[in-house]
């Protein structure tokens, strides 16, 4: 979740808006990935449920105020909000993936 949230940052406050938007859980790696996989002993489920909701939100505004075919300056190139769409779908159905195969690991069900 806390992952979500540096993602959903990152595209749709960094790339969309171009804003100078800081890490919300420490720094971005050094090949600029975002962070999140930490968790501190301060850490709640709680607490990051609510930035990743905040971050959501903010999306949806920034978004809101733009056409599909919009693009924004990323890498040296550009990317569209349709871009960015579609790669969020993809961001999300990775880490889903990932969190069936850690709950098959501790449920022992395939698929359910």
């Amino acid at each position: 979740v806390q992952h979500a949230a540096e993602v959903e940052r990152n595209w749709f406050r960094r790339v969309l808006t171009g804003e100078d938007a800081p890490a919300i859980f420490g720094q971005r790696d050094p090949d600029g990935h975002d962070g999140g996989f930490e968790v501190s002993a301060e850490s709640s489920f709680a607490v990051a449920a609510q930035i990743w909701q905040d971050e959501v939100e903010q999306a949806r505004i920034n978004a809101a105020a733009r056409e599909l075919h919009d693009t924004a300056a990323f890498m040296g190139g550009e990317v569209s909000l349709r871009w960015i769409y579609t790669h969020m779908i993809a961001e999300y159905a990775r880490h889903c993936g990932h969190a069936d195969l850690i709950r098959e690991r501790i449920d022992g069900q395939a698929g359910v």
